[in-house]
């Protein structure tokens, strides 16, 4: 047999999973065990003590039966006497032995008469020791009813089953894991000193609220006869509210104890712990199975004991102690009937009155346990009250398992589940963020980041963080902030300590402000680049900064069904100059009408997708500079010819391949600026002479393979450049354009450079690398005013020592191979390495800009 230690080990669980155990399943294990004990007694009692004891009825003569016939000699009588007398010696030791110790029926023998010869008296049978030993074991297997033999172990098997029921959703793979990592977050949620620091905030914040609310009631009793009403100091900031638009700056904080800094690595410990709980509760969240597991087998115990308590109280009545035995045993014994005697009937009895006690009591439980479960949605879990007794308002309800879990844990001590709803709220999760931030970036620190761009503006980029520090707003002569990567960023009232502060970056940012936050920007911010996913992520509040002067938004404009654009109205941007935007849409967003009055700049970068409706700019009639950048469009937009103002416009990176819409451009008188490079472009119109305004013009990395005439005669040009193309020659007609100051014609074709070329005396740039030339005309000394010269990769095999005319070329901007410059004369090279404080190295900068 089992011992009591090991079989009670399948009722036990590991010491963590109690608090996962309500009353009712502490009460059923305890009954469990009683059941247990009762059954391995019971066991022990039947195969130590339990036995039968028959006598055969006597209900035919002995001489039927075989038995002794009358008065026999003494010697015989003696001789069964001592007979009898050795096998009751030999029988002793049998009789404390199970199967049921065969007691042969005692013969009293007397002396009477003179001749002394034993007389028996009672019933003389002639059985001997081992037919009384058979005869009792075949009357315990016949006679006995079964329940009485098998009690025990039925007990026992039931009290197994039972144990094994109760404890099986710790036990099952698919549901131990769970409930493992659950008792391991909840015990670590407990201990953790984040959950205590954050409900004592929560006690010290509702101390101070009764505090107010009680000053504010005896003052209201001093005042009643005035029935005045004034506004509580810790009223919440306004809503910010316009037609159309909605918009809700943070609350304001109110002042409440300063945050003790916690150990880092409780910090540390505390963050992982989110983490923990963010993810158990998407893995858990989506199945129900824990809850169906004990469900069901909390059914299969109720229909368990059903079960037990119908065939139990069926038999209960069979054990009895007497019984009638009739074994088909007369050919061996002579007797048809016998009768028995059960010993441990009366014992079992009780026994088992006191197992149907306690199967009832288990059985009530178990229909409790079922009105428990169905009597309310076990698989909802609502933090209301937690949420009304502490600051985090922002705690979510949960369902399926994880609610389910938490109802359990309620039953045990509700502590816990107040304890690790702190754990599931951002609000929380914040705080510590803002605590760890604060404690590791140190104005120090931020000092450290601090650089100076290309402008000369002090400039602090901050990439990755949970949160924006509070020392940032302490750079008060910062310039540029970038925030980058960082989803929880919250602008709050410090930043009006920043009154240098002209530039906001936010890239994948959603930053969140407060009120007095939002009047510093709207009022003295004057650049913001907002970098983005989808359009829901620029903030409610970048459509209400009214001195905004430059916005910049490079994301996905078009809203999920991709039909409409899912910008807000930009009414309220009333000074704003410069919009730029880099999608992928395929019209232009008629809400940029709302700034026609006084948008200058319009920069649409389209990253490839094909821009079709572009009717809008029509209405933009104060556009000076306009550009369609990426946007796969095949010919000039007509729509642009309406745009009186524009001054500049660029076309770059598209599929134009004719541009015989140029003639239209004779009717904007302003402009001087045309940018069509990057494009499929064969062959200029000669119609370009109409544009007599035009100054710049830029048409490289094109196909062209011949330049017109007519380009020559646009009386204003001052740039072009005709770089990567398949241009063969320069016509002489380049001599007119007498006020040409940069000609870039770089990784071309072309051969020969004409004389006439260098009577444009105010030249300053000069591009000729990388094509076929095989010499320079000495005439380039007439161009007094040149700073940057290329001829790098061409046929030359010398320099014309005119070069050295060149007053203003120094050898930093003169892009040539070394043996070439080295064959100039000593007189030229001396001129042109000769440092000079005139030089213009911008002039390089501007030929990498045109290339």
């Amino acid at each position: 047999m089992f011992s009591l230690t090991e079989v009670a080990s399948l009722n036990d669980i590991q010491p963590t999973y109690r608090i996962l155990k309500p009353w009712w399943d502490v009460f059923m294990d305890y009954l469990g065990i009683v059941m247990l004990m009762l059954a391995i007694f019971s066991g022990t009692m039947q195969l130590t003590k339990d036995q039968v004891v028959c006598l055969p009825i006597m209900d035919q003569t002995p001489e039927e039966a075989g038995g002794f016939l009358g008065p026999q000699p003494p010697e015989i009588v003696d001789s069964l006497w001592n007979k009898e007398s050795a096998v009751g010696e030999q029988a002793a030791p049998l009789m404390a032995r199970r199967p049921p110790d065969s007691i042969a029926p005692t013969v009293h023998f007397t002396q009477s008469g003179t001749l002394g010869q034993p007389q028996p008296t009672g019933v003389r049978t002639k059985l001997d020791f081992q037919q009384y030993v058979f005869v009792n074991q075949m009357c315990y297997h016949v006679a006995l009813p079964w329940y009485s033999k098998y009690f025990p172990y039925l007990a026992l098997i039931h009290t197994i089953v039972l144990m094994v029921s109760s404890n099986f959703w710790f036990k099952y793979p698919k549901t131990s894991s769970k409930i493992e990592h659950f008792v391991s977050i909840l015990g670590k949620c407990f201990e953790s000193p984040w959950t205590t620091k954050a409900l004592s905030e929560t006690a010290c914040e509702d101390s101070e609220e009764n505090k107010q609310r009680l000053a504010g009631a005896s003052s209201l009793l001093k005042h009643l006869s005035t029935c005045s009403e004034e506004g509580s100091p810790n009223q919440s900031a306004p809503m910010l509210t316009k037609p159309g638009l909605t918009f809700s700056a943070e609350k304001l904080v109110s002042e409440v104890p300063a945050m003790t800094i916690l150990d880092k690595k409780d910090g540390e410990q505390a963050k992982a712990l989110f983490e923990k709980v963010r993810k158990f509760r998407a893995h858990v969240e989506d199945s129900d199975l824990i809850y169906r597991l004990y469900a069901i087998q909390t059914v299969i115990k109720t229909v368990k004991f059903i079960l037990i308590l119908c065939y139990t109280m069926t038999f209960v009545a069979s054990i009895e102690f007497d019984h009638l035995c009739e074994p088909e045993i007369k050919h061996l014994t002579g007797y048809t009937k016998f009768h028995c005697t059960h010993n441990m009937a009366f014992m079992l009895k009780k026994l088992l009155v006191s197992y149907i006690a306690l199967i009832c009591v288990y059985g009530i439980i178990c229909i409790y346990t079922l009105f428990w479960l169905f009597r309310r949605p076990l698989k909802e879990y609502s933090f209301e009250k937690v949420r009304e007794e502490s600051s985090f308002s922002d705690i979510p309800d949960v369902k399926n398992d994880f609610a389910f879990l938490l109802h359990m844990v309620d039953q045990y001590d509700q502590l816990y589940s107040k304890r690790f709803g702190v754990f599931l709220s951002e609000v929380s999760e914040n705080k510590l963020r803002e605590i760890s931030l604060n404690h590791e970036w140190t104005f120090e620190k931020l000092r450290q980041h601090v650089t100076r761009n290309s402008q000369e503006k002090l400039e602090l980029h901050l990439f990755m963080l949970s949160g924006v520090p509070d020392a940032v707003f302490d750079l008060t002569d910062l310039e540029i902030l970038k925030l980058e990567l960082i989803p929880e960023a919250r602008i709050t009232a410090k930043i009006s300590q920043m009154i240098n502060l002209q530039e906001l970056h936010l890239y994948h940012c959603p930053a969140k402000v407060e009120q007095t936050a939002f009047i510093f920007l709207r009022d003295h911010l004057r650049c913001l680049h907002v970098k983005f996913t989808d359009v829901a992520e620029i903030p409610s509040w970048v459509y209400l900064l009214k001195n905004l002067r430059e916005l910049y938004l490079v994301g996905n404009l078009n809203s999920e069904n991709n039909k409409m654009i899912g910008l807000e109205s930009l009414r309220d941007l009333r000074h704003l100059n410069i919009l730029h935007l880099k999608s992928n849409l395929t019209k232009i967003p008629t809400n940029i009408t709302d700034l026609s009055p006084h948008l200058i700049k319009l920069v649409i970068h389209n990253d490839g997708t094909k821009l079709l409706v572009l009717n809008s700019l029509k209405k933009i009639m104060n556009l000076a500079e306009l550009e369609l950048l990426n946007c796969e469009l095949e010919r000039i937009p007509h729509a642009i010819f309406s745009l009186n103002n524009l001054q500049e416009l660029d076309l770059k990176s598209n599929n134009i391949r004719t541009i015989e819409e140029i003639i239209s451009f004779q009717h904007l008188k302003r402009l001087t600026c045309l940018k069509l490079w990057h494009n499929k472009i064969i062959t200029i119109p000669l119609s370009i002479s109409h544009v007599k305004n035009l100054e710049s013009l830029y048409l490289s990395h094109n196909k062209l393979e011949s330049l017109p005439s007519s380009l020559f005669t646009l009386p204003k040009l001052r740039y072009l450049d005709v770089s990567h193309n398949s241009v063969v020659v320069i016509p002489l007609e380049a001599g007119f354009l007498q006020n040409l100051q940069h000609f870039a014609i770089t990784g071309n074709k072309v051969e020969v450079v004409p004389k006439q070329l260098f009577k444009c005396n105010k030249l300053r740039t000069l591009c000729l690398g990388h094509n076929c030339i095989s010499s320079i005309p000495e005439k380039i000394g007439q161009l007094s005013q040149l700073t940057h010269l290329e001829l790098k990769g061409n046929c030359l095999d010398r320099l014309p020592a005119q070069l050295g005319q060149c007053s203003l070329l120094h050898r930093s901007c003169l892009i040539v191979e070394d043996h070439l410059f080295d064959s100039l004369p000593m007189e030229a090279k001396e001129s042109i390495n000769q440092e000079s404080s005139a030089s213009f190295p911008n002039g390089c900068k501007c030929l990498s800009d045109g290339r």
